[in-house]
């Protein structure tokens, strides 16, 4: 059972997670039946940590809530009044959420969300990065990586191709 605590994300090839104004049309729907192991990975998820930006996204979809019965858990400032139970607003430093998290369980979590993952991996909480590289160039929007507050050294990836052309790079990020 993994009981790290890790990041699944995607990125267009120069380094954005959403385009301008949030936009994810360029993300694939899968190709094949291709879901670039994330079901596997949420399978592996016993709570969630995103951000208030990507918990408002997703809400934004129209869609099922996507996350089933597991626990999330937003960071936000701002007052949050969820419309699905298992959602919960959570604030504070990246270790004190974590802890908030870890009274609920010690299995795997999902850290999601651009700010939060940096905030994360700025405090080296994160052992396990997983990255899905989308090979397409969407020029501006929300970079994966800003505002650092150290230089944050990932290591040698194993990387994983798909048909698509997609190409997921996992990095073990546990001393």
């Amino acid at each position: 059972m993994v009981t790290g605590v890790r990041a699944f994300i995607a990125t267009s090839q120069d380094g954005f997670i959403a385009g301008p104004d949030d936009d994810l049309s360029w993300l694939p729907d899968g190709h094949a039946g291709e879901d670039y192991g994330y079901d596997a990975f949420m399978a592996q998820t016993a709570a969630i940590i995103m951000g208030r930006r990507t918990y408002d996204v997703v809400c934004g979809f129209g869609i099922d809530w996507p996350y089933g019965d597991t626990p999330v858990f937003v960071a936000t400032s701002r007052t949050l009044e969820p419309d699905e139970p298992t959602v919960q607003p959570v604030s504070g430093t990246p270790e004190a959420i974590l802890a908030r998290v870890r009274e609920a369980t010690d299995g795997g979590v999902y850290v999601d969300g651009g700010d939060v993952i940096r905030q994360f991996l700025d405090a080296g909480l994160i052992d396990e990065a997983i990255i899905t590289v989308i090979p397409v160039d969407i020029g501006e929007g929300v970079a994966l990586f800003t505002d650092a507050a150290q230089r944050a050294r990932l290591g040698e990836p194993t990387s994983t191709g798909f048909p698509s052309g997609v190409v997921q790079q996992r990095y073990d990020l546990r001393p």
